[in-house]
């Protein structure tokens, strides 16, 4: 036990409860990916098998782990220089990413890219949402003494944020929107004028419209042109014989057998009938295996996780880093009530999937690294050193932009 607990004070840095949080969630996935797996069998078959799909899942989270523990080690300033870096390269691969015109089977691929050499495809949106993210952080912890306004931020705020959605969008609508979205809390959060909040909801509207309408009226209908099908997503949504309702309606039905407290693990009967049951639909299977019991304890979670960013980002005595966990923290919380939000029905199909939960890649990755941010933050708090020479970097000038 005492070489566990000299392990644990070495290796494991920052907020205990939230590294509690994200090993019990990762853990859990096990259940729900590995019998919704079964239906992924059934309707791919050849060589794929349960444990195959179990085995991804293992690396996938491995790798994620991997991430999260070098994560925390890293210094919170380096965060701060990421963003402005990593905007060129970001920009880069979005535009490589968008003029792929990728078509898989007659649907839309132009989202993802693939590494060669390791065989594995990720999706560029989700890399560019966390840069913006930081981005916005570091803008607001720059201009925290500064009165903000609309046209004097245009160019340093406005436009890269609308530069980089407007890459995103037309080949991950959904995506970009709850990034905007989120920018928007994160700006409200930080400071920023209302009226100026307004003004940037507005332009993005206005922008939006503007691309769909010249889609619609001069575009050609395309798998790979999307606003095709967001207008048929907003149709179906509405259309109760349409086959994404169809989905929708194999949810609740999930939902409804689940009753208070599950068929039992693995027992679920509608994940044969839900195309994504391992990823976008995977909160509709654990209800129906854990009941509205389990589902509920899984948001109780997220809302502990919702609760400890909070106290992380009260507790630090540091401008930037209350708005960089608050920035990267927020939008993983966004994304799981999304996803829960589908499956009850709330929401169209978004193709958002549940973090930490879900079989995937790119996205829990990200999350990862998310957190691994916020613990870097973290470790902080619970440096003594840190509270003693706060007097002395405020007055450093290189620390300027990081003055609480």
């Amino acid at each position: 036990m005492k070489k566990i607990d000299i392990f644990f004070n070495r290796y494991i840095k920052g907020d205990r409860y939230l590294w509690a949080f994200i090993t019990l969630l990762a853990i859990f996935s096990f259940l729900p990916v590995y019998s919704a797996s079964t239906n992924l069998v059934t309707t791919y078959g050849g060589e794929n098998t349960v444990f195959r799909y179990l085995l991804r899942h293992t690396i996938f989270l491995l790798v994620g782990f991997g991430i999260l523990f070098f994560t925390q080690f890293i210094n919170y300033k380096y965060f701060y220089r990421f963003s402005i870096l990593t905007i060129p390269i970001i920009l880069i691969l979005l535009i490589f990413t968008i003029n792929q015109g990728k078509e898989l089977d007659g649907v839309n691929a132009s989202r993802w890219l693939n590494i060669p050499i390791i065989n594995i495809s990720f999706q560029t949106s989700n890399i560019a949402g966390l840069v913006i993210f930081i981005y916005c952080a570091r803008y607001l912890a720059i201009k925290n003494k500064e009165k903000i306004h609309f046209i004097n931020s245009f160019f340093s705020l406005i436009f890269p944020i609308f530069f980089i959605l407007g890459l995103i969008f037309p080949a991950n609508g959904s995506t970009a929107v709850i990034v905007f979205i989120s920018v928007l809390i994160i700006l409200f959060i930080g400071g920023y004028p209302f009226t100026g909040i307004i003004g940037i909801l507005f332009m993005g509207i206005i922008s939006a419209g503007i691309y769909i309408y010249s889609v619609i009226k001069w575009g050609e209908k395309k798998p790979i042109n999307r606003v095709y099908t967001w207008k048929n997503r907003i149709e179906n949504f509405l259309n109760n014989e349409s086959e994404e309702n169809y989905q929708i309606k194999q949810s609740k039905i999930a939902i409804i057998l689940g009753n208070k407290f599950g068929r039992g693990p693995g027992k679920s009967v509608l994940k044969a009938f839900l195309p994504q049951s391992s990823s976008d639909f995977i909160y509709a299977i654990i209800i129906e295996e854990y009941g509205s019991f389990g589902g509920i304890i899984l948001l109780f979670i997220y809302i502990l996780i919702l609760l400890r960013i909070m106290v992380i980002a009260t507790k630090v005595q540091n401008y930037f880093c209350t708005l960089l966990v608050i920035s990267v923290g927020f939008p993983i919380i966004n994304q799981s009530l999304i996803n829960m939000g589908i499956s009850v029905g709330l929401f169209p199909v978004t193709g958002q999937t549940l973090p930490l939960i879900s079989a995937g890649g790119t996205s829990m990755w990200i999350t990862f690294f998310s957190f691994g941010i916020i613990l870097s933050v973290s470790r902080i708090i619970y440096d003594d050193s840190y509270y003693k020479n706060i007097e002395k970097r405020k007055k450093n000038h290189n620390e300027k932009y990081f003055s609480t």
